[in-house]
């Protein structure tokens, strides 16, 4: 997607050659045009695909999740990183390591937000290792739902996650998939 690769170009502050800070659109404050895009390019890659419901991962993943479900006409789900006393019975739950916080979440969803009979679309803002899209397909294959597609807003195309995916049969359509942050620059994977 031109718009958010020019957008990660002109904002998006490399502090590592692992870490892009996209604090300024995505992460912190957020362009609620770019996210509109955002929604309808998602939107045209999977409308084919019987989405019921939207899943993502709090808190950067709400964001673009709301404007897909908004252009899919579904809910959007997200998965809790911590519980709240009104989310205690019935749920759902895996395991996510964080690559940038470097920490472990159990995160929660509850059953009566996603079913058997519900075709879902995860969407995240990063992918990197996969963590936090494993941890959410788990949470889809305990509700014995089906997993249409991941959509990643930016995946770090240097780190394994999104071939892992692939390699495992899961569709995944990232929007801007960059090959390098080495040097201080943004390197993006020709499409």
């Amino acid at each position: 997607m031109e718009l958010l690769k020019q957008v990660i170009m002109e904002k998006g502050k490399v502090l590592s050659e692992d870490v892009l800070k996209v604090d300024s659109f995505l992460n912190h404050q957020i362009d609620p045009e770019l996210m509109k895009q955002i929604g309808r390019e998602f939107a045209d890659r999977f409308k084919e695909a019987g989405i019921t419901k939207v899943l993502t991962i709090e808190s950067s993943g709400i964001p673009p999740a709301i404007m897909i479900g908004l252009e899919l006409g579904v809910p959007v789900v997200f998965a809790r990183k911590r519980k709240s006393l009104t989310l205690v019975d019935d749920l759902l739950t895996a395991k996510v390591h964080s690559f940038t916080k470097k920490e472990t979440n159990e995160i929660s969803v509850s059953k009566e937000y996603l079913n058997e009979e519900d075709i879902v679309l995860v969407i995240d803002d990063f992918l990197a290792n996969g963590q936090a899209v494993r941890g959410l397909m788990e949470i889809i294959k305990q509700a014995k739902a089906t997993l249409t597609g991941v959509g990643i807003v930016i995946e770090k195309g240097f780190q394994a996650g999104g071939d892992l995916l692939r390699e495992q049969g899961v569709r995944v359509e990232s929007l801007a998939i960059i090959e390098s942050l080495q040097h201080n620059q943004i390197t993006f994977r020709e499409e």
